[in-house]
């Protein structure tokens, strides 16, 4: 279950539904359980060969309990699914959804995997950091802290899972990315068209304001190349970066309306570099997607992907405006074709070892060692 499946979300509303396709699609039996607001769909549905359902949020017009997501629909499902199902798997924290499904896994005794997707970190603690220390003290904390087993995808955020001092198992199963059906032979962009995208959620530990000082380090020595930064808003940081860009004199920078499905593939296509300045990520999903688009990335450690420079296939960088200022002047000279042998080999990199179908595996391995008995999988960290 996850409390949101909005594009506003971010990562998880990609990474989530497609993980219960590959469930599906490897013989697992799969319900999600959601919440649904404003204007999306509710009801349920056979999506992929996994059945989804929507349940519309309650108090959606009260002030503070708006912002816990409750819906006495979702709370109905979850007590009707719950008692047939082997392991409740939650996405998420914060949210009345993700409590909702540890105290309901600890009423029926039935094991609980719980899935942070990035929320654990020191940035993303740091934002309303007072309401979520009281919530973890109330209600997350413990619900954590009786999860059978927590799901990281990558090696840092188990790392971070233990910085908290949660003891569980944890397994390390990474988020898988959905290839293009075809990736055609990536041509070098006419002269006065080339283009630097940033995707995603515009929210500041996107790290998106040291992007655009260290633009300004470096627009105005390469006039054939622009910078568009392209997502859905959260908390007014679109309007904070227009300011910034205009306070730094930079004319070729945008700041755009997000894009979804079809569009946002041509816009990947569309770009010849991809960057995401992030101060932290537990995955960081649209990086695996340019990668996939045969597009090399310049991305920072705060996010897993060390791979960028093993792979060869772009560059991860420390954090910081002068550095990531000089990774762009380096990756806006570099050749056209290196930049396509870059992204050949991202391509290439994503299929090898991120394929829905290997992710589904591990994952359905993890629920038959908790359900059944089966073998301990060798991605669970019990240190």
């Amino acid at each position: 279950m996850i409390a949101g499946l909005a594009p506003a979300d971010g990562g998880p509303s990609y990474t989530v539904p497609w993980l219960c396709e590959a469930l599906g699609e490897a013989g697992v039996d799969v319900t999600l359980l959601t919440v649904t607001r404003g204007d999306e769909a509710s009801g349920e549905r056979v999506d992929g060969g996994f059945r989804r359902a929507g349940y519309p949020q309650t108090y959606a017009d009260v002030p503070l309990l708006q912002d816990l997501r409750l819906s006495s629909g979702f709370d109905r499902a979850l007590a009707s699914a719950a008692p047939r199902a082997d392991v409740v798997h939650d996405h998420g924290l914060w949210l009345a959804p993700n409590v909702q499904a540890g105290w309901v896994a600890q009423r029926l005794q039935k094991p609980l995997v719980l899935s942070p997707r990035g929320m654990l970190s020191p940035s993303a603690l740091a934002f309303s950091k007072r309401r979520k220390q009281l919530f973890w003290r109330l209600a997350q904390g413990p619900v954590a802290r009786r999860a059978a087993c927590i799901h990281a995808t990558s090696h840092a955020e188990y790392q971070e899972v233990r910085a908290l001092g949660l003891p569980n198992p944890v397994a390390i199963v990474a988020n898988g990315i959905d290839l293009p059906a075809a990736c055609p032979e990536r041509r070098a962009s006419s002269a006065g068209s080339r283009t630097l995208l940033s995707l995603g959620r515009i929210h500041p530990k996107k790290g998106l304001a040291s992007l655009v000082r260290a633009w300004a380090m470096v627009e105005r020595g390469h006039p054939d190349w622009r910078l568009r930064i392209v997502g859905p808003a959260e908390d007014g940081h679109d309007v904070e970066l227009r300011v910034l860009a205009s306070s730094l004199g930079v004319s070729r920078l945008s700041i755009e309306e997000p894009v979804y499905g079809a569009e946002k593939q041509a816009e990947f296509r569309r770009a010849d570099l991809f960057v995401l300045p992030t101060l932290s990520e537990n995955f960081g999903v649209t990086v695996a997607e340019a990668l996939a688009h045969g597009v090399p990335v310049i991305s920072t450690t705060g996010a897993p992907w060390s791979g960028l420079r093993t792979e060869a296939c772009g560059w991860w960088i420390e954090q910081g405006v002068e550095v990531l200022a000089a990774a762009l002047g380096k990756a806006m000279v570099t050749p056209a074709a290196e930049l396509a042998a870059m992204g050949a080999r991202g391509r290439a990199w994503m299929e090898r070892d991120f394929s829905w179908a290997r992710v589904a595996t591990d994952m359905a391995d993890v629920y038959r060692w908790l359900a059944h008995g089966a073998d301990t999988p060798a991605c669970v960290l019990f240190d």
